[in-house]
């Protein structure tokens, strides 16, 4: 192992973007056990520096391998298709309406059910995507199809948060009704 090893050559896991989450935590904690600074003590403060940094890798990538959205983009730009999220926003028309007619469904939301029925199709459009990426990465080694999926995910996660937000809003409004 070296500090330059990719996060799936460091947690020993095929370059996929489906992963077995279970496997990711042992292999986590298996790392982390073995690479712990007090394990390195009696070696000295600079095998403690070490240490620390391998800590401090592990953790950096286990982040990005537990997340399926971060490993997607991870995998993407190991693949040479950068995200660029913040510089790329060009998304396809249909999914920009959709994003319109959310935020509005949003707005509009004046009951449980509303807010339940959105977060419905909030969570069918996470997996939509995260199906399309696992296709797109796993079978068919399209990273820059994928690039468009991972933006996708990016908004719906954002829009989720949003959602939950508001939700919370409405609920604790109504317990004080």
């Amino acid at each position: 192992m070296n500090l330059q090893s990719s996060d799936f050559e460091l947690f020993g896991l095929p370059a996929r973007f489906e992963q077995v989450r279970p496997e990711i935590d042992q292999r986590w904690k298996d790392l982390q056990r073995e690479m712990h600074p007090d394990r390195f003590v009696a070696q000295g403060a600079a095998a403690q520096r070490l240490a620390m940094q391998w800590s401090v890798r592990i953790n950096e990538a286990y982040q990005r391998l537990k997340d399926p959205l971060k490993r997607a983009a991870y995998l993407c730009e190991l693949r040479g298709a950068a995200v660029n999220a913040e510089n790329n926003t060009a998304m396809p028309a249909s999914f920009l309406m959709q994003q319109i007619a959310w935020r509005e469904a949003l707005d509009d939301a004046a009951s449980t059910t509303d807010f339940d029925a959105l977060e419905q199709q909030i969570q069918d459009s996470r997996r939509t995507a995260l199906q399309a990426c696992a296709t797109l990465l796993d079978e068919q080694a399209d990273a820059a199809g994928a690039v468009q999926q991972v933006r996708a995910l990016m908004f719906i996660e954002r829009f989720s948060a949003d959602l939950q937000v508001r939700q919370d809003r409405f609920e604790a409004a109504q317990r004080g009704q």
